[in-house]
């Protein structure tokens, strides 16, 4: 068999975009499947929708998949930035995150984090109240909401543009070959060791690999196949805020009580996102977003919303997030990511191309 591999990548989000991406690099003929995300107000799909913040090295656990993962991505993120600068394609990350302790026991968290199993690079500082209160009154932070007992400082995560980085790797992607439909796959079909796909143009695509990215409608092409991978949707709500005129010199996602407060170029800034369970959100959750839980700093209250939005997370039933699995000869699942789909974009793309290099050397030397 031929090293050069047709495969198919179902699914447009972040996820689906770093996997396109990289099995083109490798020499692949990729076709990525799946209507643009949407970019406007109200309701956005899957990666559209995420406010892209990096937590890799303040990651509680310090062993196991997920920290593997993570760790695995923030290295893949430095290397392929590297690379889409080096082809003049914008693709930033904002390095550094302030984790804000808002009671003794988060404290205690924060402090053993910093103290725990360090990755090689990770650069955590602990921050005392008083530094915080010295960083406000020096304007290098705004006020902050309610009166932390301290805080983490990570030097290596922080936050990305995930629509920017999406379009980069796009870009990048078609200039290396890959080819890109729009459509919607309707229906898989095994036909040997190939796979055909059922697309809403009425068009048939033979696949070598198919690769599904697509989120909770992964589960749907998977029930076609008499195949049970249950995910269930989770919302999030999130707001874009214009701040009034200020001096802090703030530029780095700050961490309040789960709320992720990430400044914007303009002096805009996101705010999110909620945790609701189903389809249905909820007015009220957005509200107590709004006033942090009534933590919010008047310079927070008094900003202006220009927009806000909600999308839905896949989070797997009864099995622990990401799914990456192979569920039949020559077919990948990489969904269920739930609230980490972008740290975890990249070391999932690369599980998927280890997958299909692995089966096809084996079949190359049989």
């Amino acid at each position: 068999m031929s090293s050069t591999t047709r495969i198919g990548v179902i699914g447009a989000g972040f996820c689906g975009h770093c996997t396109a991406w990289l099995l083109t690099r490798l020499g692949h003929e990729v076709c990525l499947i799946g209507p643009e995300q949407a970019t406007g107000p109200g309701q956005r799909p899957g990666s559209s929708a995420a406010l892209g913040v990096l937590m890799a090295d303040v990651f509680q656990r310090r062993s196991g998949r997920g920290w593997r993962l993570r760790q695995q991505s923030l290295q893949l993120l430095h290397q392929w930035q590297e690379i889409l600068h080096s082809e003049g394609r914008a693709a930033p990350v904002q390095r550094g995150l302030l984790l804000l302790a808002s009671s003794a026991e988060e404290l205690e968290r924060l402090t053993r984090l910093k103290h725990g199993r360090q990755p090689p690079g990770a650069q955590l500082e602990l921050m005392a109240a008083e530094s915080l209160q010295q960083m406000v009154a020096l304007q290098q932070l705004p006020p902050l909401p309610g009166e932390p007992l301290g805080g983490l400082w990570s030097a290596r995560d922080g936050q990305l543009d995930p629509i920017v980085w999406m379009q980069a790797l796009q870009d990048s992607a078609l200039a290396n070959g890959l080819q890109r439909s729009r459509a919607v796959v309707q229906t898989l079909n095994p036909q040997g060791p190939r796979w055909v796909l059922e697309l809403s143009t009425t068009e048939q695509l033979n696949c070598d690999w198919v690769v599904l990215c697509a989120g909770l409608e992964s589960q749907t092409l998977l029930h076609g196949l008499g195949l049970q991978w249950p995910m269930e949707p989770v919302s999030g709500q999130a707001l874009e805020l214009q701040r009034r005129p200020e001096r802090s010199d703030w530029q780095h996602p700050m961490v309040w009580r789960g709320m992720n407060l990430v400044p914007r170029p303009g002096g805009r800034l996101w705010l999110g996102a909620t945790v609701e369970s189903g389809t249905v959100t909820n007015g009220d959750e957005l509200e107590q977003l709004r006033q942090l839980q009534g933590d919010a700093p008047g310079w927070l209250l008094d900003a202006e919303v220009i927009q806000r939005w909600q999308g839905q997370r896949a989070r797997p039933v009864d099995r622990p997030a990401p799914l990456l699995e192979q569920p039949l000869p020559r077919l990948l699942l990489v969904s269920g990511h739930y609230r980490n789909g972008i740290v975890l974009g990249p070391a999932s793309a690369a599980w998927a191309a280890d997958q299909i290099t692995m089966v096809n050397s084996a079949v190359a030397g049989s």
